[in-house]
């Protein structure tokens, strides 16, 4: 398993939405920054606080033309109860199969508690309008998330 390097073109995909809706990688190309995340599992503490970081930065990210989608092994209907619960504005894909985490890397062995087994490794990818890997992240608290992004964004594209 590799994961993708910071300058090549990020893997493509199309995957639901909480909403049941195909969302596609390409289909920001040529418009938007996408950053993608991938966290664990919907409704649990530290992704809760991820999401709501991310939702509560909006608008800086929109500034920044920079759209958000959050994938998870989740499925849709549970994605659907996270997003409204939270009042979440913007994607998240579930990816059930974990065939994209596993194209990103991202899907690994875990420990926890003694157990081990294979998880979603929270990461993000920040990935410019041409389709680009500008920056992976996986060093970072689930409460400063947002804050790290916002600062990788401005330092990665500085005029």
């Amino acid at each position: 398993m590799t994961t993708p390097k910071v300058g090549n073109l990020a893997p493509v995909f199309s995957l639901l939405n909480q909403n049941g809706e195909k969302v596609s990688l390409k289909d920001f190309r040529g418009a938007k920054n996408v950053v993608v995340y991938f966290y664990p599992k919907a409704s649990t503490p530290g992704c809760t606080t991820q999401a709501c970081g991310l939702r509560d930065v909006h608008a800086e990210l929109e500034q920044r033309e920079t759209i958000v989608l959050g994938l998870s092994p989740d499925p849709v209907e549970k994605l659907k109860k996270f997003s409204d619960k939270q009042s979440l504005n913007f994607d998240l894909l579930s990816d059930e199969e974990h065939l994209i985490a596993e194209k990103y890397g991202v899907w690994q062995l875990k420990k926890f508690m003694g157990r081990e087994f294979m998880g979603v490794v929270r990461t993000t990818f920040l990935i410019d309008k041409e389709g680009r890997l500008i920056t992976i992240l996986n060093k970072f608290k689930t409460s400063n998330h947002h804050e790290v992004l916002l600062q990788t964004l401005d330092s990665s594209f500085e005029e």
